[in-house]
């Protein structure tokens, strides 16, 4: 038997082969190609005369100009988006064992590059060495679990009158996964790996700010063997190159990790072709420490739990809500545990805790620490870079903007609860639901609090709130759908329900 013409190509001449013996492969017809569908109305708004042709990429911990990355045009992506949808038909079609040995030739390779992924990282986000590494090896561990799904994507069977009935689950077609500057390594691969793994081709959008991961990733899934044109990264900014995508009528589904503000724009977007939609979007998470908890390790821990990635994580824990009769002697133990933090060179393997993203990004976190804020602060470098220093603030009202909507950077808010009802109470007091920590010794309590706050993903006595073998998600303006997990590929298919009668 001949090898396949897709995955021989698909493995760089190297014959793998599917079986003994040829069967026939149910395809489903190919869609009609984009370009045949009629266009969504408004049409998106001609980019401003200034916008520049080229992303400039800053190193945010020097300012220092990496690269220039060319933006997608309007007509790029379009052909990124045919071309893509001709490679999903025949990916597709490859026989479930076939795909899933191509996902998995692409953890090893990317395997093999995991320091210089996270080289890249260090580079062009500022994350400390030791996050980066293990941002670039969750790329392989994603591609590996979605991997092991591709041959149990499987339907059912159900009991009914008359017949036999049987569901599929089928791919999209064309993903688009728009991902963000915080966590560009990780985020891309949430989306794209279950996505492929699913039947799909994946067009990935990084942010303006952090395109070089992600083209390297390209790289080397072609390397992997992976078909042309089946996963394409295509940078360029929101309003443009991610737009164009929203909106394009061959893109069945979006994937977009973001503010909540852009996050509705592209639900709006979607809403108009009724296009699937899964959001990642902002967080305020609450951590709440109990008077029965270990303080000492509630206390150790605090800082990183809202200073890892200088504080731009969706997740942070930057409302820590302590139960009064222990304020005092919490404050005690987390202040030292704050100064103590190291903020530094992030290529540095001994630094915990690197630059913002951008200059832009520090105005913003400074914006919401006014001069008349109690604020205990640790130290972060001067000179060239993006730093500012650890930030925990003291005195400040519930209400108050900084208690409230999501800084986005190193700082936090210390505020006093009165039992059980109030500290679940200020827990949910914003439109945010992502995650959150339960500090307490207390099992039966850990169980109510969890349950009580509206969030996606909760841990007591811990601050974990992402593995990739979990769903991950949140309540609120948080976002909409969940992403990873045991569940995750089925959310790149069509569910097909067939009923075969059995009578006359």
């Amino acid at each position: 038997m001949g090898t396949p013409p897709l995955l021989r190509t698909a493995l760089s001449g190297t014959p793998v082969r599917a079986g003994p013996a040829p069967r026939p492969v149910l395809v489903p017809p190919a869609p009609p190609p984009p370009y045949h569908r009629t266009p969504p109305s408004p049409a998106r708004t001609p980019p401003c005369p200034e916008a520049p042709a080229d992303l400039p990429v800053l190193n945010p911990a020097t300012e220092e100009l990496l690269a220039t990355v060319h933006a997608a045009t309007p007509e790029e992506v379009d052909r990124a988006v045919r071309r893509a949808t001709a490679a999903q038909h025949r990916w597709a079609a490859l026989a479930p064992a076939d795909r899933a040995r191509l996902l998995r030739r692409f953890a090893a390779v990317v395997d093999t590059h995991v320091e210089e992924l996270a080289r890249l990282e260090v580079a062009e986000a500022g994350h400390t060495l030791g996050n980066a590494r293990w941002e670039a090896g969750n790329v392989r561990e994603l591609l590996e679990y979605a991997a092991g799904g591709v041959e149990r994507l499987t339907g059912r069977q159900i009991p009914v009158a008359g017949g036999i009935d049987v569901t599929f689950l089928e791919p999209l077609g064309v993903v688009a996964v728009i991902a963000p500057w915080n966590f560009p390594l990780p985020i891309a691969g949430w989306g794209s790996a279950p996505a492929l793994a699913a039947g799909n081709a994946v067009i990935l959008k990084p942010a303006e700010t952090t395109p070089l991961t992600a083209l390297r990733l390209a790289e080397l899934a072609l390397e992997a063997g992976l078909p042309d044109g089946l996963f394409q990264v295509l940078p360029g900014t929101g309003p443009g190159a991610g737009e164009d995508l929203v909106r394009h009528p061959g893109v069945r589904k979006v994937v977009f990790t973001g503010s909540a503000r852009t996050g509705k724009r592209v639900m709006a977007l979607c809403a108009e072709q009724v296009k699937p939609v899964t959001l990642e979007l902002g967080g305020k998470s609450p951590n709440l420490v109990f008077a029965d908890a270990d303080l000492a390790a509630a206390a150790a821990s605090a800082p990183m739990s809202f200073l890892d990635n200088a504080g731009q994580d969706c997740c942070a824990r930057t409302r820590v809500l302590v139960e009064r009769p222990v304020y005092d002697e919490f404050l005690a133990l987390v202040e030292p545990a704050l100064r103590a933090v190291v903020v530094g060179d992030p290529a540095d393997p001994g630094t915990q805790m690197g630059p913002l993203i951008s200059a832009r990004q520090r105005e913003r976190v400074d914006s919401y620490v006014g001069p008349d804020l109690d604020v205990v602060r640790g130290n972060a470098p001067e000179g060239p870079g993006f730093w500012y220093p650890p930030t925990l603030v003291l005195g400040a009202r519930p209400e108050d903007p900084v208690a409230v909507e999501e800084v986005f950077g190193p700082v936090a808010v210390v505020l006093p609860f009165d039992g059980e009802e109030e500290g679940v109470r200020l827990a949910n007091a914003t439109p945010y639901g992502l995650s959150g920590s339960v500090w307490t010794r207390d099992g039966a309590r850990a169980l109510r609090v969890a349950r009580g706050i509206a969030a996606g993903n909760l841990s007591v006595n811990s601050h974990s709130s992402v593995r990739y073998q979990t769903p991950f998600g949140g309540y609120g303006e948080s976002g909409l759908g969940r992403e990873l997990g045991p569940d995750a590929l089925a959310a790149f298919t069509e569910t097909k329900n067939v009923f075969i009668s059995t009578e006359g």
